[in-house]
């Protein structure tokens, strides 16, 4: 099972229930395999550099997660592991190209929940990420903040949906991608409120906060590391967060459901995967690693200061919480129907 590691121990218990509570023993799990074609052994794996793709542009929530999580693992796997930034599609991009790299564990890629969206979202996608991706462990798990320019007469969710339904269609929020995680957050938000936030589609995290902050759009929903510290320069201001409890990241934050959305939940999760067929020593030799990795003192810390928890586990667990995932939002998408804007 998932070790959800937040930096303090009493809410851990917490924390673990309400995210991995739609999980549980996932029958599901079978779907998204983890058994593979037999293939060559490779004792002396890796005796070379490591590619980690990383879908989405540097400076966002998927690449920090990246580079934070790859640092730790060239330690341990004594290997350098390298960063490739090839934004695009919210994800589909790069998600593409790892399905179609060798089968050598050369090649590793951050899954995320854009990934379990995208199935449901797309239907010209040239892959099947349950299908054409074996998981190898989790990363790290996260909630999103939601954020507003210090201009907008806004210090609540209730203010934001007195405005929104004032102004319907004219106030704008970014996304780091058509199906990302900001994007679905605030379609959610949309569905619950009954409010009309219309959306500007970025290429990746960094240029929707970029223009957040330079009031040129108004509203985002932000994961914690790229805005925390504009939060406390007062740069942007906090409204809540979109988790089941209150974050240890901004505990004086309210969350969206507690603020007047009862039922509103979700939050962001990232992992590895690597092409399916990958022979299995390889796979669990990362796995391996991973686990080492979000079980150790100085990841846990790095990630709890950018507001992330690690999560450890196997790679059943983690197909079994990418399956379920895709199962989830393949009801929830099809509800929301501005998502496809």
């Amino acid at each position: 099972m998932f070790r959800d590691q937040p930096s303090r121990p009493d809410a851990s218990a917490c924390n673990r229930r309400s995210f991995l509570g739609g999980v549980g023993t996932v029958a599901l799990a079978g779907a998204l395999g983890t058994h593979h074609s037999p293939a060559r052994a490779q004792t002396d794996y890796p005796n070379r550099p490591i590619k980690l793709v990383v879908g989405f542009s540097a400076g966002g929530s998927t690449d920090i997660i990246a580079r934070t999580a790859a640092a730790k693992l060239s330690e341990i796997l004594g290997q350098q592991i390298y960063i490739e930034n090839r934004p695009g599609a919210s994800n589909n991009l790069a998600t593409a190209a790892v399905a179609r790299a060798p089968k050598d564990g050369y090649t590793l890629m951050i899954g995320s929940l854009s990934n379990a969206i995208n199935e449901s979202l797309f239907t010209d996608l040239t892959f099947n990420f349950a299908k054409d991706f074996a998981p190898v462990a989790p990363l790290a798990v996260t909630d999103n903040v939601l954020v507003v320019h210090p201009s907008l007469d806004v210090k609540s969710v209730s203010d934001l949906i007195a405005l929104a339904k004032s102004r319907p269609g004219e106030i704008l929020y970014g996304t780091s991608g058509k199906g990302t995680a900001p994007h679905l957050a605030a379609e959610l938000f949309n569905l619950h409120a009954g409010t009309k936030l219309a959306p500007v589609h970025y290429r990746g995290g960094a240029e929707p906060i970029r223009d957040v902050l330079s009031g040129e759009i108004k509203v985002m929903f932000s994961t914690f590391p790229p805005v925390l510290g504009f939060i406390a320069d007062g740069k942007l201001r906090g409204i809540a967060t979109t988790g089941p409890i209150r974050a240890e990241a901004l505990p004086n934050l309210p969350t969206v459901a507690e603020s007047g959305l009862p039922g509103f939940d979700m939050r962001l999760w990232f992992g590895l995967v690597v092409p399916a067929g990958t022979p299995q020593d390889i796979i669990d030799r990362l796995a391996k690693a991973t686990r080492a990795a979000t079980e150790s003192a100085d990841l846990k810390a790095g990630l709890a200061r950018q507001g992330y928890s690690a999560l450890s586990g196997t790679p059943d667990d983690f197909g079994a919480l990418i399956n379920a995932e895709i199962a989830k939002w393949a009801k929830v998408v099809p509800a929301i129907g501005s998502l496809s804007n």
